[in-house]
């Protein structure tokens, strides 16, 4: 009987077969796959903001705000598998082909760069089209005050907070892509990648992608004098949220966890678990 799914050891090999893959392609389609990533999750972030701002306003239904938003921001994702781009934090497995000696960890770092590079670009261009677009307007400038506040609060996190926050997402981001790979029809990874997405918005989790639409548009948006009025933060915490701080308190640490929960806690371990166990019993058949 042909079943519709993979078993965790070819989940494996495929991984690493997709690794090959994308670190072969030209610098340029990997830089637009990035781009088109970027835009992807980018329009998960704002929509999801839409779907719970008002939840947010009160503390009895923030819980449900989130989970309102995670049940969204799923889409993204499902974009990116399932229309095709590149996203950095799902790339952090290609860590697999690299402890299987069939990738060179420079090609990989290579691809990291273009693809975050370019989730970055379309991430920010997202951003400022929906600053521009009067979007914001929503709800009397209520939208825009949770977007500034959003903002706001992740520029404000510890570094360590942030890591960990980013190690923790990209656990189940790459949790995500793994079970998305590990089915073959768009039904079964659409299923796949919902519930670990829903699961870490709800969290509150940090990822580097997403953090580049919802930082860099409350950057945009508190320009705006109404919108920072909407958002009842002082000056001082106004004053906070800027490119500086976007990079080196929430960019930096996040990317980092990012890195540290695709490679380490989802990479590394199922190809110690799966993949070198089979070479090494292969090794010792021969």
């Amino acid at each position: 009987m042909n079943k519709n799914y993979l078993t965790p050891d070819e989940i494996a090999l495929s991984t690493i077969k997709t690794g090959i893959k994308k670190i072969n392609r030209p610098y340029i389609k990997q830089f637009i796959l990035g781009i088109l990533a970027g835009a992807f999750i980018a329009f998960a972030a704002e929509g999801s903001n839409v779907s719970a701002y008002g939840l947010w306003a009160k503390p009895e239904t923030y819980g449900l705000g989130k989970a309102m938003a995670g049940a969204l921001f799923g889409t993204g994702l499902m974009l990116v598998l399932l229309a095709g781009a590149d996203l950095f934090t799902g790339n952090t497995l290609i860590i697999m082909s690299v402890l299987e000696k069939k990738v060179k960890l420079s090609d990989m770092l290579k691809n990291w760069f273009f693809v975050y590079t370019g989730n970055f670009v379309g991430s920010v261009l997202v951003a400022y089209m929906i600053v521009k677009s009067g979007q914001l307007h929503m709800g009397n400038n209520m939208l825009a005050g949770a977007t500034i506040k959003i903002a706001s609060y992740k520029v404000s996190l510890s570094f360590t907070s942030a890591f960990f926050l980013g190690v923790m997402c990209n656990w189940l981001v790459c949790l995500a892509v793994w079970l998305a790979y590990g089915a073959k029809d768009f039904a079964g990874k659409i299923l796949a990648i919902f519930f670990p997405i829903w699961l870490f918005i709800t969290s509150g989790f940090e990822h580097s992608v997403a953090n580049m639409y919802y930082i860099s548009s409350g950057i945009l948006a508190k320009s705006n004098p109404h919108y920072a009025e909407a958002s009842h933060l002082n000056s001082q915490a106004l004053n906070a949220l800027n490119w500086k701080t976007f990079i080196i308190n929430n960019l930096v640490p996040v990317t980092l966890g990012n890195i540290v929960g695709g490679a380490l806690f989802v990479g590394a371990i199922y190809w110690f678990l799966y993949v070198r166990k089979q070479n090494n019993a292969q090794k010792n058949v021969a």
